[in-house]
């Protein structure tokens, strides 16, 4: 995205104010996607700085400000520019919510799998183990039971690792449905002015 600047976070009574500033209403979103603009996505440069934004400042309460040429803060558009950012963030976070929700299914489903398959490998290293007790019949029943375990791999680390990237992007995405869109023309001068600003 061209010239997207981001301004150093300020914070105005305890909220913390996350800016951008743009030369064009249509620079914050996607330039290919046909939908009507307030169901369009944002530009990814846009969508990965807000979120980061929103990330790096944690719990705290958070304000978007955008920072629009005074000819075009004072628009249709830009007056329906909050519901179209939180309409994205709030479809964005059913999408990964769902994506959640497919990745538990798959862990779930190689557990089976691995189970079943670590059942399988331990009865035939029983058999393997009772028919010879020499070395190379140890050495397949080890092979068999290291196999067995190796096929619990990938459910365990769905289970313990991969399911969190999701949930923290599903409760940021949740926040960013909610969050409060400020536009402030750009020949308005900081500190932001109640007077000068609209917020949408």
């Amino acid at each position: 995205m061209a010239d997207l600047a981001p301004l150093p976070y300020r914070i105005q009574d305890g909220v913390a104010l996350i800016e951008l500033r743009l030369e064009t209403l249509r620079q914050l979103f996607n330039v290919f996607d046909p939908s009507p603009f307030h169901r369009k996505d944002l530009d990814r440069d846009a969508e990965d700085y807000i979120v980061g934004a929103l990330r790096e400042l944690g719990p705290m309460s958070a304000r978007l400000v955008l920072h629009l040429p005074a000819a075009e803060a004072d628009t249709a558009e830009a007056r329906g520019l909050g519901v179209a950012i939180r309409n994205y963030f709030a479809f964005q976070a059913q999408i990964t919510a769902r994506d959640l929700r497919l990745e538990l299914r798959r862990g779930r489903d190689s557990l089976l799998i691995g189970l079943g398959f670590l059942g399988l490998c331990l009865l035939l290293r029983q058999l393997v183990l009772s028919a010879d007790a020499g070395t190379a019949a140890g050495i397949v029943g080890e092979g068999l039971l290291i196999a067995g375990w190796v096929a619990l791999w990938r459910p365990l680390e769905i289970y313990l690792y991969d399911w969190w990237p999701y949930r923290r992007r599903v409760r940021v995405y949740r926040r960013l449905a909610e969050i409060e869109v400020e536009i402030l023309p750009t020949d308005v001068a900081a500190p932001l002015s109640p007077v000068a600003t609209s917020v949408v």
